[in-house]
């Protein structure tokens, strides 16, 4: 599963060829299929025709649209695995709400993401077609990578909560008007 607008910068239209070549290579179950949850963006057209390119695999890929947040959870949780080739990121939020889910998660090696998955994902250049292809191959195929996973991302996010947000702010704000 991925979550993301489908706009350049989130880089899907990647992920539909790495999962492709994972396909082709038939290297995953016949019955493994990539969900793409998410709105259209700016220039989503590149994505539409990348799975336009791989009408092949039309019963491998589900494109579900917009997704209110009260069922975000239960896509998560129905997942083998979460998938977030993102090109640029302020911060990550889908890899951190997919990892409180208890999913095992491939991210770019980008600061952003790092910064919030540390060593709790499989971190591949989002530029490397071969290796997030590996990755996808491993997550899918290996039970013990996926159970070692989602041990390491429920310690992860237990790092991050809103309220420690908030209590980190309100600390900041607090030593600069000091």
């Amino acid at each position: 599963m991925s979550l993301a607008t489908f706009e350049p910068r989130k880089n899907i239209d990647h992920l539909i060829r790495c999962f492709a070549q994972a396909v082709r290579s038939r290297a995953i179950p016949t019955d493994v299929k990539l969900v793409l949850v998410g709105t259209q963006g700016w220039k989503f057209d590149k994505i539409m025709g990348e799975l336009a390119n791989s009408n092949d695999l039309y019963s491998r890929i589900v494109v579900t649209g917009f997704v209110p947040d009260l069922l975000l959870a239960p896509l998560y949780s129905g997942a083998l695995g979460f998938l977030y080739p993102s090109l640029y990121e302020g911060f990550g939020l889908p890899p951190l709400e997919a990892m409180q889910c208890g999913l095992p998660v491939i991210v770019s090696d980008i600061p952003a993401i790092k910064e919030v998955v540390d060593d709790a994902a499989i971190s591949v250049s989002p530029t490397d077609a071969d290796a997030l292809s590996q990755a996808i191959i491993t997550l899918v195929n290996s039970t013990s990578i996926r159970a070692e996973l989602i041990t390491k991302a429920l310690q992860r996010a237990k790092l991050f909560s809103w309220e420690k947000f908030i209590a980190d702010h309100v600390a900041l704000y607090s030593r600069m008007l000091s």
